[in-house]
């Protein structure tokens, strides 16, 4: 008897909880998953750093793209350019507002989906969640479906863009994972690269808000507060 074989998946994996969660989600729908990572010129690699361990220790495959040329084009982001100091306190607009990057996820889409395609893949995974709507123009609900629209007419093969948390905050990413029995050490989420995370951006704020209203404590440690 010939097994069928699994269909396949490309997710979109920074390091951080969001993607963490929708990895483990993907594979465990029984997805073939080809993980990918963008080096974009960010302000460190730590969180790539991240993803590649936790893929080698999964066995999943992993693509970490280097498209660092593109950072000339991509500034006025406290997350690309280092002359703009990194916001901290609450993880809302007005003080948000600096992290985001011009275009950034029209960009990875757009090559996460190209990738799908020479995979013969027809998903592509995108951890954005309720919480970034706000914020990021490109996390939003209508941007997702608008890309979906595109990536239909741009492909003789029509690939989906699968964002299963869209809707959903950070909190409830965090229950699922924990449902799946996810162990949130294996993720960074600080936009700081230091040792220990800050608890102090607005990264951090929202990570530490969501455990404590699941009253858990972050596995991840953080310098003293």
């Amino acid at each position: 008897m010939t097994l069928k074989a699994k269909p396949k998946a490309v997710v979109i994996y920074s390091g951080g909880m969001d993607s963490y969660t929708v990895l483990h989600l993907a594979l465990q729908q029984g997805y073939d998953v080809f993980a990918v990572s963008f080096n974009y010129g960010q302000r460190h690699s730590k969180e790539l750093d991240v993803a590649a361990k936790v893929c080698t220790s999964l066995g999943v495959p992993h693509k970490l793209v280097d498209i660092t040329a593109i950072n000339q084009l991509l500034q006025g982001s406290s997350l690309t350019s280092t002359d703009i100091d990194i916001p901290t306190g609450e993880y809302e607009e007005d003080n948000m507002k600096s992290t985001v990057v011009p275009n950034r996820n029209m960009i990875l889409l757009s090559l996460a989906i190209g990738y799908a395609v020479s995979l013969g893949s027809t998903e592509v995974f995108y951890g954005a969640h309720s919480g970034d709507h706000d914020i990021y123009p490109d996390c939003r609900p209508e941007f997702v479906d608008a890309m979906n629209i595109v990536s239909a007419i741009a492909n003789y093969d029509d690939v989906q863009i699968i964002s299963p948390f869209l809707h959903q905050s950070k909190l409830a990413i965090l229950q699922a994972g924990l449902n799946m029995g996810l162990d949130y050490g294996q993720t960074w989420t600080c936009y700081l690269g230091q040792e220990k995370a800050c608890g102090k951006c607005g990264s951090c704020v929202e990570r530490l808000e969501a455990f404590a209203k699941a009253g858990l404590t972050d596995p991840v440690p953080y310098v003293a507060l």
